[in-house]
């Protein structure tokens, strides 16, 4: 068989993504603290892009020595919506060729694009007003090394009670280190350890430095409710027995009686079994909405957030450069960061058009919740609101991660408002997050002494609410809200 060489022609689609692209896409799933974390090093990285808001009064245009452009800026290409989803025949090269076309000049002297239902566009004191504020929680163990400071023991005790406080968790217990153990670390005796331990033991918090749940209980006990030793013994050898709240057990193995038992289930009640959990080194995180949800009328309005994100722009003076120049190299180096800045405004330009359009696209299919609450969440999947903005679920899911809408009825991830469907016995469909809701109002309004069965919420369910759903499914709901059985949360005083 002979071989030859010949030229052939093909036609194929194939799936190419530009690095336009590719950066509207990353924009878009990122949160909005990732976001500004990336316009921040992107402002350090290119000279040309800088915040709006650092400019000083009067300064929107080039100086006198600048001769200015009239001519009126072309409508930049954006990345269209449908383009957040990858299309075929999508290159590099016409990428470029898009960006070459613009009248760079005439672009950036007349860049000017507020944003649709941007925070301050119209709603004032309609949104919400700063009331987060920030401060550094106090340390564990700066709080416990400052008792240590003032306290009476030898040197050795000293520097034992030192390690011991480094070597507590963020809920104050000793757990990862043994008492011999420290002894040897630091060629002490035991006894010089122990004395050190029962030192910090007696330092604020109560409990602090415990080893186990019971010694950290029967620390406070001796504090809070000196001489009663019933309570002492309690905590130190029957937290497993009182977990399973059998009482008459207790109350045998300490000769007492199962009042006494109950009363001391009480008083325990009162402790805490997580001492440093007040002082954890861990700053609080807040949740700053991306986008805010507000009533007009009988109208529900989404307006984003603006706040906090820099107004990003073309510096001023590069706008000179790009106009004086005649070097080559210089006017090169300009142009391509020029694009690169470009691209990165429209990405957030098309990152918070989605977001916005996503969240009104969720208020018309959840417009019962808005107006009623939480127990009128109706059934919803991505692909419904993907129908009606025409995009993709793909997008969909990238938008609704991580980012979160202020509503009157509280502050939601924007994926809390797609639930699965569970069938009502008239047909009529309801929320799986709504079925949890009204699990949680049964369970808050029973009676303590004689709590509901995951099977009695079954028949509760469906005679109060038609909801026919199967045991299993109750007690997975339950645990997913965090509560406890029937038989752990049974109370008997």
């Amino acid at each position: 068989m002979a071989l030859e060489m010949k030229q052939s022609q093909q036609l194929r689609q194939e799936l190419r993504m530009t690095p336009q692209l590719q950066q509207a896409i990353k924009l878009l799933q990122l949160s909005r603290l990732e976001l500004m974390n990336l316009v921040q090093n992107e402002m350090v990285e290119n000279p040309l892009l800088e915040d709006d808001g650092d400019r000083l009064d009067g300064d929107d245009g080039p100086g006198p020595d600048v001769e200015s452009t009239a001519a009126p800026a072309p409508e930049p290409t954006t990345v269209p919506e449908r383009a957040l989803d990858p299309a075929p025949n999508d290159s590099d090269a016409d990428g470029k060729k898009a960006v070459d076309e613009i009248d760079w000049e005439a672009y950036i002297e007349n860049y000017s694009s507020p944003l649709p239902g941007s925070a301050g566009g119209g709603l004032g004191d309609e949104l919400p007003g700063p009331e987060q504020t920030l401060s550094k929680a106090e340390d564990l163990v700066a709080h416990l090394l400052e008792q240590l400071g003032t306290a009476v023991c030898t040197d050795d005790e000293r520097v034992a009670a030192e390690v011991i406080i480094g070597n507590l968790d963020e809920n104050g217990y000793l757990r990862d280190v043994t008492i011999e153990e420290l002894a040897t670390e630091l060629n002490l005796a035991v006894e010089t350890v122990e004395e050190a331990l029962l030192l910090v033991q007696d330092f604020d918090p109560a409990g602090v430095a415990a080893r186990e749940l019971g010694e950290c209980l029967a620390i406070q006990a001796a504090q809070e409710f000196p001489g009663d030793t019933l309570l002492r013994k309690v905590c130190s050898h029957h937290i497993s027995d009182l977990e399973r709240k059998d009482y008459p057990a207790i109350a045998r193995a300490l000769g007492a009686t199962k009042a006494e038992v109950l009363e001391a289930h009480r008083k325990i009640l009162t402790l805490d079994p997580r001492p440093g959990r007040r002082f954890s080194a861990g700053d609080p995180e807040y949740i700053t909405p991306d986008i805010y949800v507000v009533q007009q009328g009988d109208d529900w309005v989404a307006t984003l957030n603006d706040d906090g994100l820099p107004k990003l722009r073309i510096s001023e003076y590069y706008r000179s450069a790009l106009r004086s120049t005649d070097e080559s190299g210089a006017k090169n180096y300009v142009q391509e960061r020029l694009r690169s800045a470009w691209w990165l405004i429209k990405s957030i330009e098309q990152r918070q058009r989605t977001i916005l359009k996503v969240t009104e696209s969720i208020i018309r299919f959840q417009r019962d919740f808005f107006d009623k609450g939480i127990d009128h969440l109706r059934p919803l999947v991505l692909r419904e609101v993907a129908d009606d903005i025409q995009m993709h679920e793909s997008t969909i899911s990238r938008v609704t991660t991580n980012k979160f809408v202020h509503t009157p009825r509280g502050i939601y991830e924007l994926k809390f408002f797609f639930n699965s469907s569970i069938r009502k016995e008239d047909g009529d469909d309801i929320a799986a997050e709504a079925v949890k809701q009204r699990i949680q109002k049964l369970i808050d309004g029973e009676d303590r002494r004689h709590p509901y069965s995951d099977q009695q919420l079954v028949e509760l369910l469906l005679d109060q609410h038609g909801i026919d759903i199967a045991r299993r499914t109750v007690a997975k709901y339950r645990e997913m809200l965090g509560i406890l059985s029937s038989s752990k949360r049974r109370q008997h005083f």
